[in-house]
């Protein structure tokens, strides 16, 4: 299973559509990722990444509702993996 989790854009750099790549808080972790799929984006945005590319916007409130899902599932009672 794959999952995207939403990041905002704090800073964008490079040129053209191949090399634009935006430093993407996650949480406070940041990640430099590809923002080649989403040529608009800006910094404030916020974005689904997986394996370093940003796949689409998200706005504010859903990026906050799915955050949210992601903290309740941490909170869950299950096996703990070394």
């Amino acid at each position: 299973m794959c999952l995207g989790v939403p990041g905002e854009i704090v800073e964008i750099s490079g040129d053209d559509q191949i090399s634009r790549t935006a430093r993407v808080s996650f949480d406070g972790v940041t990640r430099v990722v590809s923002l080649a799929g989403i040529p608009e984006a800006v910094v404030g945005d916020y974005v689904i990444v997986h394996a370093g590319f940003a796949l689409n916007r998200l706005d504010r409130d859903e990026a906050a509702r799915v955050m949210e899902l992601i903290d309740a599932l941490r909170a869950c009672p299950g096996e703990t993996r070394p």
